[in-house]
């Protein structure tokens, strides 16, 4: 974890200066853009489908509503919320481009053209107006960041007063008994899995070494509360391997 005070980064198990965390992982992520929709199902055996329709669910996205969703480059969490919500707009805002002409060309091939904004941005310094939308969503986003703390408190500030923050994000396993299987598939499988799916086998290695150093859970929540956050609260899904953390802008 990394915070404004440190001049270094964790990218992955490495310590990196600071400012080249995020070039270190836009690479990851134009390396794996095109199949990183079918390496998540692959991944997960699908799973991380049901983990996304527990943030809709309990987003209750309605008509009217503005949704900004951060990391959210292949529009999956965008196409739920618009076909729950109907008329409604959301930005898809995310700092890698190839990302964004992923989620571009499915929403394009979907028949989706209304009601989407893709903007290329920084979740640590937001192109969005403060307080002008409604929800704040970022899935498996927040352990790619440099400073969570900035990227906490730019969420706050463009939700409105009365709007709801929610992440989504993957998380080292609690139960003892499924913790070493769990290490076992992550750190044995899923790299090969990424090299043969991806040609990137590196780029798996980061995500998985990613979880092991992103704060536990109830830390991650006292961060929320500091960012300005309240009623900041989480909810763990599939044993503890991901966890759904929800907070309010009052």
């Amino acid at each position: 974890m990394a915070d404004s005070e440190t001049s270094d980064a964790d990218f992955g198990y490495r310590r990196v200066k600071a400012e080249e965390k995020a070039r270190l992982v836009r690479r990851v992520f134009d390396s794996v853009a095109d199949r990183y929709d079918l390496m998540n199902d692959l991944m997960s055996g699908g799973v991380h489908r049901l983990w996304r329709a527990a943030l809709i669910d309990r987003l209750r996205p309605r008509p009217g509503q503005t949704l900004l969703d951060v990391a959210g480059g292949t529009g999956d969490i965008a196409r739920r919320f618009l076909a729950r919500a109907g008329q409604a707009t959301v930005i898809v805002c995310d700092v890698n481009e190839a990302m964004l002409r992923r989620g571009r060309d499915r929403a394009i091939d979907a028949g989706r053209l209304d009601g989407i904004a893709w903007i290329c941005g920084d979740a640590e310094s937001l192109p969005i107006p403060s307080a002008s939308v409604d929800a704040y969503t970022i899935a498996f986003g927040l352990r790619n960041v440099t400073h969570i703390d900035r990227a906490l408190a730019e969420a706050r500030r463009v939700l409105k007063p009365g709007g709801r923050y929610f992440c989504l994000e993957l998380s080292p396993v609690e139960m003892p008994l499924l913790r070493p299987l769990y290490d076992l598939y992550s750190f044995g499988v899923l790299p090969r899995l990424g090299h043969v799916v991806t040609g990137d086998g590196d780029a798996y290695r980061y995500l998985v070494e990613s979880i092991r150093r992103f704060p536990p859970k109830a830390a991650l929540a006292e961060m929320m509360s500091a960012a300005g956050l309240e009623r900041v609260g989480f909810t763990t899904l599939s044993g503890g391997i991901a966890a759904l953390h929800s907070g309010w802008r009052l």
